[in-house]
C-alpha cells in the first residue's frame, strides 16, 4: 500500500466547501453530490481513498488479473509496484481504472445494494461501524466510500480506521508468521517423531506378524495331532464295540484280570513280609541261642560259686515272700530268678524304666515284700519312685551297685532270718 499523509487531507477536508470545483489551497476537490443518489467513481474519489481501496478490496492476484486483462501483455512488475501503479491510475480515468471500477461493482454488488438502502450520513456511517465490528470491511469499504451521502468528515474517518486496521493487521501478520514459523519448526520435529513411531509400528507389526504366523503354525500342528488322536480314539473304540461283540463277557473277564494283577501283587507283598519275618525270626533265634549259651555257663559259674561257699554264708530262707528285682542286665534275668526262687521267694521284676512303664513300676512296688534295686542299670526315675516308694511304705529295700548275679547272692547274704520284718533297710 502507498504511503499516505493524513495531515493534508485533514486540513483539505476541514477546510472544504460545499459546491462543484471549490478549489482549497491549490488542490481540487472533488465534487460530493450530498443531494444526489449518484454513486461516485474510483477516479471521482479523494486522492488518498485509492491506496486502501485497492489494497483491502483487491487482493493482488485479482489486482494483476484485471491490470492484465485491460491492457496488452503480462504486468511483470512486482507487487508493490504494481499496487503503486494501479493507485497512480486510478486517480484519474483510465482504462486501468474503468477495469478496477468494473470489478469492485462486480464484486461488491451485494454491498453496494446494502449501502443504497441508506439515505443519510448517519444511516451510511451506521452501516460501516456495523460492518467494522464485523470484521467485514472490504464490501462496506467500496460501497460506503462511494456511496452518494458520504461526506469528507466521514471518508476521513474510514479512511482514518482502514490505515489503523492496516496497522493491526500487519502486526497480527507478523505474529501470525512468527507462530507459523515456529509452528513449522514444531511440525518438523513432529514429523521427525512421528517417523520414528511408525518405524517403530512397522517393526512391531512385522514382528506381530512373524509370531502370527508361528502361532498359526503351531495351531495347525495341534489341529492334525488332535485330529489324528481323534481318529486313533474312533478307531480303539471301534475295535473295542468289535471285541466285546465277539466275546460277550470281555468286560468283566478284564475285570477279573486287572483283581487277579491286584492278588498276585498282594501275595508277592505279603510273600517278601513273610521271608522278612523269617529272616528277622532266624537273627532273634540265634540270638537266643547265644544268650542261652551265656546263661547257661553263668548258672554253671554261680553253681560253682555257691558250692565253694562255707554252709554257713547260704542266703536265708525268704518264706515265698515276694522279691522285686528292679534293673540289671537282660542276661542276667534268670540267674536273678533261679537265687529268688532257690532261698524259697517269688521272684518279681522291673527293667527300671527302659521298656516297662512307670505305672508299671508302681503296681510291682505295691505287690513285692522285698524290692532290689540295681543301681547301676535304672534311670533316674525309676531309683527316685522305689526309693520314696520303700520310705513310705517301710518295706525293705536292698541296693545292689554291681548289676550281676554274685553282687544279687551277696545282698541276700546280708538279710538276716527274720527276712519278713518290717523294719526298713536302706
Amino acid at each position: 500500500m502507498c504511503q499516505t499523509d493524513l495531515t493534508p487531507l485533514a486540513t483539505l477536508v476541514r477546510q472544504a466547501v460545499a459546491g462543484a470545483g471549490a478549489v482549497v489551497t491549490g488542490i481540487d476537490v472533488p465534487t460530493i453530490g450530498l443531494h444526489g443518489s449518484r454513486r461516485r467513481r474510483i477516479w471521482e474519489l479523494d486522492s488518498h481513498a485509492h491506496c486502501p481501496v485497492l489494497g483491502v478490496c483487491l487482493p493482488i492476484h485479482v489486482l494483476r488479473k484485471v491490470v492484465n486483462k485491460a491492457l496488452p501483455g503480462q504486468a511483470v512488475a512486482d507487487d508493490y509496484e504494481l499496487h503503486c501503479g494501479a493507485v497512480a491510475d486510478c486517480k484519474y480515468r483510465s482504462v486501468i481504472a474503468e477495469a478496477v471500477q468494473r470489478d469492485l461493482d462486480q464484486r461488491y454488488a451485494q454491498a453496494v445494494r446494502q449501502a443504497a438502502r441508506a439515505k443519510t450520513t448517519e444511516a451510511l456511517a451506521a452501516g460501516w461501524d456495523d460492518a467494522l465490528r464485523r470484521h467485514g470491511i472490504a464490501g462496506a469499504l467500496w460501497a460506503t466510500l462511494t456511496h452518494a451521502r458520504c461526506t469528507p468528515e466521514l471518508s476521513l474517518r474510514v479512511e482514518g480506521q482502514v490505515h489503523m486496521l492496516q496497522h493491526q493487521v500487519g502486526m497480527a501478520a507478523r505474529v501470525d508468521i512468527e507462530r507459523h514459523e515456529a509452528l513449522i519448526e514444531e511440525n518438523t520435529v513432529l514429523t521427525g517423531e512421528l517417523a520414528a513411531a511408525q518405524q517403530r509400528c512397522e517393526r512391531q507389526m512385522d514382528e506381530h506378524t512373524r509370531r502370527n504366523e508361528v502361532l498359526q503354525s503351531l495351531v495347525m500342528q495341534m489341529r492334525a495331532q488332535l485330529m489324528a488322536r481323534d481318529t486313533q480314539v474312533a478307531a480303539l473304540q471301534a475295535d473295542l464295540e468289535t471285541l466285546a461283540a465277539a466275546a460277550p463277557g470281555l468286560k468283566s473277564r478284564f475285570e477279573l484280570a486287572r483283581e487277579v494283577e491286584r492278588l498276585t501283587e498282594q501275595r508277592q507283598d505279603q510273600q517278601r513280609a513273610l521271608l522278612q519275618a523269617r529272616q528277622e525270626a532266624e537273627r532273634q533265634r540265634r540270638r537266643a541261642e547265644e544268650s542261652a549259651a551265656g546263661l547257661q555257663q553263668r548258672c554253671a559259674a554261680v553253681a560253682q560259686a555257691a558250692a565253694a561257699e562255707p554252709a554257713a554264708r547260704a542266703p536265708a530262707p525268704l518264706d515265698n515272700q515276694a522279691v522285686l528285682c528292679v534293673g540289671g542286665r537282660p542276661a542276667s534275668v534268670p540267674v536273678y530268678r533261679q537265687l529268688i526262687e532257690d532261698t524259697g521267694g517269688r521272684f518279681l521284676h522291673h527293667d527300671g524304666g527302659e521298656e516297662d512303664s512307670d505305672a508299671k513300676l508302681d503296681a510291682t512296688l505295691a505287690a513285692a515284700d522285698l524290692v532290689i534295686c540295681q543301681t547301676g542299670c535304672v534311670s533316674h526315675n525309676a531309683y527316685w519312685r522305689v526309693k520314696d516308694h520303700c520310705k513310705r511304705t517301710g518295706k525293705r529295700c536292698l541296693f545292689v551297685a554291681s548289676p550281676s548275679g554274685a553282687g544279687l547272692k551277696r545282698a541276700l547274704l546280708t538279710l538276716v532270718p527274720s527276712v519278713g520284718e518290717d523294719s526298713p533297710s536302706a
